[in-house]
């Protein structure tokens, strides 16, 4: 997939859960529906850009996949 797609369908997650106020829970929210709604291998595509980088991506969906990396990809 995409990663670019990805970044811009996780920052419209972050825009969406922006109405929270909080930084961490507007991650809280962006790390909960990327759990709950997004297929594992778009979870870890996703994770694998934000260690190359993450260009594009909003500094919450950022540190909702560094701080809740183990929520989102399991340990293989």
């Amino acid at each position: 997939m995409d990663p670019h797609k990805l970044v811009k369908m996780a920052n419209d997650i972050a825009d969406f859960f922006a109405s929270e106020g909080e930084h961490d829970a507007i991650v809280d929210g962006v790390a909960g529906h990327l759990r709950r709604f997004w297929d594992p291998r778009m979870r870890r595509e996703l994770v694998r850009f934000v260690d190359e980088g993450g260009a594009g991506c909003k500094d919450a969906v950022r540190d909702a996949v560094l701080q809740r990396r183990d929520t989102l990809v399991p340990p293989a």
